[in-house]
């Protein structure tokens, strides 16, 4: 089955033309890979005067680490988990999956050492990749490694923390 844009809608809270990834190249319990083409959509919704600057590649990253917990946290996740002899349990979402529960929200708290290496994505002709790579976490947070790429160079890099279960502890 590929995980392409209708697959990942279906698992991420991000739909239509909000949802910026158009496929899983591949993924395991620590990271996941990701192609798009978005960035170059006249209609993407988070242009602004008609340009997509860079630093909108952070929410290109932010989306990816919630699929990337969705996939390691679900059914999916525990079965590929367990084919690979991974170690799931610090993955966003094991512990839902091991617990047989649904998986749980995430909210984007921070972002660290982020690396800018051009201004804009919508002049980038190749389609993106972006990679996340879990560093760490527990039940209550996820530390993530994230990346930009184009065919050619990193555009974009740095670390996220993730809140989880942002939802039933956060009160706004």
């Amino acid at each position: 089955m590929p995980l392409n844009r209708a697959w990942i809608e279906a698992r991420i809270p991000h739909q239509g033309r909000m949802c910026l990834l158009d496929e899983v190249l591949d993924w395991s319990a620590q990271r996941i890979r990701c192609r798009t083409a978005t960035h170059r959509a006249p209609r993407n919704p988070l242009r602004s005067h008609g340009r997509l600057g860079i630093a909108c590649g952070i929410e290109y990253a932010a989306q990816a680490m919630a699929l990337h917990g969705a996939l390691a946290g679900g059914a999916d996740g525990a079965a590929n988990g367990a084919a690979n002899g991974a170690a799931i349990g610090a993955a966003i979402g094991a512990v839902d999956a091991l617990a047989g529960g649904p998986s749980r929200v995430g909210l984007l708290a921070g972002v660290r050492d982020v690396r800018f290496s051009v201004l804009r994505l919508d002049d980038i002709e190749s389609d993106l990749i972006c990679e996340v790579t879990l560093l760490a976490g527990d039940n209550l947070t996820a530390l993530y490694e994230f990346a930009l790429r184009d065919r050619d160079r990193s555009l974009l890099s740095g670390r996220a923390s993730v809140i989880l279960n942002a939802g039933g502890r956060l009160k706004v």
